[in-house]
């Protein structure tokens, strides 16, 4: 699905996608940090039928749901697609020896073959993360791989 970020001169940004029945929806990015969800006329696609207004609060559910999810949900028909592939959701824990530093550092793939496709921080879902992205105490880990190379990630993690 195509994501089409429009620059709203004075007001913010919206980010609008069209559903596979043809409706538009979107949200749009205040600068002063207001958010609305918005639904679009079908007849002309730049009137809004719909808007909300959304606290800050809120858009965080509503991202942090969406987002999750559909990694979750992507993650799961992959493993039903892949025979022997195995996606678990790890935690940093305080004490890890590689809370405060980069995904690199735990060279995991080439130490396990697993690798470390999706961080959860928050309300934050961090797709793909580079290896210089920073780790933290309590960062939800999504890795994907082997059972083995699966665990071996979880003992990285902790003994390092």
């Amino acid at each position: 699905m195509d994501v089409e970020r429009i620059d709203l001169p004075g007001i913010g940004t919206s980010h609008v996608v069209t559903t596979a029945r043809g409706r538009r929806i979107g949200i749009v990015s205040h600068r002063s940090g207001r958010r609305d969800l918005v639904v679009y006329d079908k007849g002309d696609p730049d009137t809004s039928v719909v808007s909300v207004a959304l606290h800050a609060d809120e858009a965080n559910a509503i991202a942090e749901y969406l987002g999750t999810a559909r990694i979750v949900e992507q993650l799961a028909e992959m493993q039903r697609q892949v025979a022997g592939l195995v996606t678990e959701q790890l935690v940093i824990a305080p004490g890890s020896p590689y809370a405060g530093r980069t995904l690199g550092d735990t060279k995991a793939r080439t130490r396990t073959g697993a690798s470390i496709v999706a961080v959860v921080r928050g309300n934050d879902v961090i797709a793909s993360p580079r290896p210089d992205f920073g780790l933290r105490a309590r960062d939800l880990i999504v890795a994907v791989g082997t059972a083995a190379g699966v665990e071996g990630v979880a003992a990285l993690l902790i003994d390092g």
